[in-house]
Formats: structure tokens, sequence, C-alpha cells
């Protein structure tokens, strides 16, 4: 769907062609509709984030926990989104070591325990190194400054997923 089908979309098909772009929220997308028309796809990112940033503490606290682990059970078990089973394969996570793994697995328990939210990063912008590095660094930063952290890595992967979308229409 292009940008002139989506500023001419109704609420649902609007919400159903961008739903996915913030992890099983499809609410973003919706809350963004009435926000239209959009000049640009620049500005429909600017006005789901700011849909995104507009809402309670609590939805906002739900779309962080809608994300998965990095490499976690969701990962092994192959029960991830499309979206993010691509995203986490760009970035390597699909092929770790035994050794990665449970690096992996390690960091994701310590980073739930401190913040009770999974780590957040873009993982299309990044590598399985510098990942682990950000997870080690992340881990020791205020709960607010993850919290904030997190809905920004958030807008990246939209911004990433919005551009998929517009580009095969």
């Amino acid at each position: 769907m292009d940008l002139v089908q989506l500023n001419a979309a109704d609420r649902a098909t609007f919400t159903a062609a961008l739903g996915h772009l913030f992890e099983h929220s499809p609410w973003v997308a919706e809350a963004a509709w009435a926000r239209r028309p959009f000049r640009d796809a620049a500005h429909l990112h600017a006005e789901l984030c700011a849909a995104m940033r507009a809402a309670s503490r609590e939805k906002q606290l739900a779309l962080i926990r809608a994300h998965p682990d990095l490499a976690g059970r969701l990962a092994q078990q192959n029960r991830l989104t499309a979206e993010s089973t691509r995203e986490q394969a760009s970035a390597g996570l699909n092929q770790l070591s035994a050794a990665e793994l449970a690096e992996f697995q390690t960091l994701n328990a310590a980073y739930l325990a401190r913040f009770e939210f999974p780590f957040i990063i873009c993982a299309r912008l990044s590598n399985k190194a510098a990942i682990l590095t950000a997870m080690q660094v992340r881990v020791n930063n205020t709960p607010e400054h993850e919290f904030q952290t997190a809905l920004a890595e958030i807008e990246k992967i939209a911004q990433l997923r919005l551009n998929d979308v517009l580009k095969t229409a």
C-alpha cells in the first residue's frame, strides 16, 4: 500500500496495513489514522511515533513487553513474528554458538530482572557483538532511561518496517 492509498484508507484498512509496525500493538496505527493526511513517509512515521508517545505509560509498557527476547525462547521455537525473525537474523542472532546463546540468555534474564521488560534494540542496525555490548552496558542504566531508550529503539524498528511496507507498494 502506498502513501496515497494509506491516506485514503478507512481505519480498519489502515490498521491492517500498518498494525505490525509496532510489535503486537496495532493500536498505534489505529491511533495514528486520525492524524491523516500524511505529507510523506517521514511525516507518517513521526505521527505514528507521536501516537505511541501520547499513549499512557501502561500502554507503552505493554508495547515494550510485547517484544521478544533477542535470541530467546520464542526464537528457538520459531515462534517470532515474520518481522522479528528477519530482524534478528539480519544481526546474526539465528546463527549463535552455544556459548553465545548462553550469554544472550544470561543477559536477557539479568535485564528482565532489573527492568521488568525485555531488552530492545533495533537489530537491523546492529550485529550480535554490538548487541551484546549494548546489553552489558545498558543493564546499568536507570529504569526510566531504559524505558525511554526502549521507546526510541521501537521507533527505529517501526521506521525500517514502514520503509519495507512503502517499498513493496
